[in-house]
């Protein structure tokens, strides 16, 4: 069973994160100080790790730095933190976070990111090339795209926001992880980026935009693009 330690000092908070948790099927242990936090993470027994930056002893960025220099240096950490300064961000992913999440988060986005970083540290880490649903076809390697073989112009930057979806079928997929993951720290915009951006790829790729059957709002999470992972071709898979 994979194992879960959440390191956060405010009591509501931790026993939501234990209990939504424990309800997906992990085995979760929930402690409220950095430095007993960091002293179990680097145990070697847990999965993953997700991590308040702002607690009452040492902060999460020195305990990510203490995990990061002991035997379980390689465990996956999520941060945590109310601030959402880039600079924070950038900070906790420097020290070796695997992910960083703002509060405040809607536990369904939150489930979507372990399940994502899980994936990588177990090694699921092969790339999509093609994503396939509605009469659509879309190349992300060579960047074309087809609606029952006639070709639709897309940006490059349609393809890079597909490729993160094609990443994640089915799951919820938050702003904060389109914006890191395709526009990146170097050319970071806000939000409202992303939302004009889904607002023009569902133009080109819905049939009805403003009912969207792919490209769905979860209010308050972000968005998801609603294919089964049949709908998705990743390198080396033989059909």
């Amino acid at each position: 069973m994979t194992r879960i330690l959440v390191i956060e000092d405010d009591p509501s908070i931790r026993m939501g994160l234990e209990d939504t948790l424990t309800a997906k099927g992990y085995e979760v242990e929930a402690v409220g100080r950095g430095v007993e936090g960091a002293e179990r993470a680097s145990s070697g027994k847990f999965d993953l790790i997700v991590l308040d930056v702002m607690l009452p002893d040492i902060d999460g960025f020195e305990v990510c730095r203490r995990i990061r220099n002991s035997p379980a240096r390689k465990v996956a950490v999520i941060m945590l933190s109310a601030r959402g300064a880039e600079l924070d961000r950038v900070r906790g992913l420097e020290l070796g976070a695997d992910d960083y999440v703002t509060k405040p988060f809607s536990l369904m986005e939150l489930l979507a990111r372990v399940a994502s970083v899980l994936r990588r540290a177990h090694g699921e880490t092969i790339e999509p090339v093609a994503l396939a649903f509605g009469g659509i076809d879309i190349d992300l390697i060579g960047q074309v795209a087809t609606r029952r073989g006639k070709k639709i112009e897309l940006p490059s930057r349609a393809f890079a926001i597909l490729k993160v979806f094609a990443r994640r079928p089915g799951e919820v997929v938050s702003r904060d992880t389109l914006l890191d993951e395709a526009w990146g720290y170097d050319d970071y915009p806000n939000t409202r980026t992303v939302d004009n951006h889904l607002v023009k790829l569902r133009r080109a790729l819905e049939d009805e935009p403003d009912k969207p059957r792919y490209l769905i709002t979860i209010h308050g999470a972000g968005y998801k693009l609603d294919v089964t992972r049949e709908a998705v071709r990743f390198a080396g898979d033989r059909r």
